[in-house]
């Protein structure tokens, strides 16, 4: 069986939601992981910190570095980086979560939302990756495997994913780009650089905070966090510049029942954004 035991991922926004259940799959297989994100303290509306998902992650039988980090801020993503590195040995793997969303038309964006927006998705996920990648490279010059695998939808240039929300279509299009330059740039070196998107909806705390009532027509993270494992276990010589939806990774690996993802089993989830026809 795929196993990513004894592998270090670094994952960004992994203190809850889609990046901690990640880490939380990664971690059932003995893995190390560094979580890398701003929530040191409770957020009154959001639940989980670094040091709770640490705890979760451990119990499930990872070995975790909480950190303090804010991929905006380029000094605290290189000390967070090399922290890893030193603690663990390496790099093999680093997943690109940590991201803003909203989801508003232009006279409602302002420029301190566009620019958290852009710094957060676009340049907060160049910068890790493009830290990351010297250790990535002595990982596949050890035959380790190594992936970046940023949670970013499909490239698609029609209207329609734009025109609503054009600041939040440009700050996650950035992403995409960023996997399908890395794909191309680091394919000889054996790294390898995919997006993951979800088919549906999936009920994350913020989505529960901002719209409740979506929840219920949402899948749980764990869906994310099964086609992340999946993909990561690949060769990565193999697998690379693909943008991913997670339900069709998992068929493509025999799962065909759904509904143990479903928040309302029998509901059925709602298509999410950058998704369709």
């Amino acid at each position: 069986m795929a196993t990513l035991k004894g592998k270090t991922l670094f994952i960004s926004g992994a203190s809850r939601g889609i990046g901690l259940a990640i880490a939380l799959r990664a971690a059932r297989d003995g893995a190390n992981i560094a979580i890398a994100a701003k929530t040191e303290t409770p957020h009154p509306k959001l639940e989980g910190t670094i040091y709770t998902a640490a705890e979760q992650i451990e119990k499930a039988g990872g070995r975790a570095l909480p950190l303090v980090v804010d991929v905006r801020d380029e000094e605290a993503v290189k000390a967070g980086i090399d922290k890893t590195a030193q603690t663990f040995g390496g790099i093999d793997i680093v997943v690109n979560n940590a991201s803003a969303v909203s989801r508003t038309p232009v006279a409602e964006t302002d420029m301190k939302r566009y620019d958290l927006m852009n710094g957060i998705n676009a340049r907060g996920t160049y910068l890790s990756g493009r830290v990351c990648i010297p250790h990535l490279q002595k990982s596949a010059a050890a035959g380790r495997n190594p992936h970046i695998l940023t949670l970013s939808p499909p490239l698609d240039m029609r209207t329609r994913w734009f025109a609503p929300h054009v600041a939040y279509s440009m700050a996650k299009y950035g992403m995409s780009l960023c996997t399908l330059g890395w794909a191309e740039e680091f394919k000889r070196d054996g790294i390898a650089a995919n997006s993951l998107w979800p088919r549906t909806l999936i009920a994350t705390a913020a989505l529960n905070v901002a719209a409740p009532g979506e929840a219920m027509r949402a899948r749980k993270p764990e869906i994310m966090a099964d086609a992340a494992h999946h993909i990561l276990t690949l060769a990565s010589r193999s697998v690379t510049g693909r943008f991913f939806l997670d339900e069709a990774v998992l068929r493509e690996a025999g799962v065909s029942d759904f509904e143990v993802y479903a928040m309302s089993p029998g509901t059925e989830p709602e298509i999410d954004l950058f998704v369709g026809p």
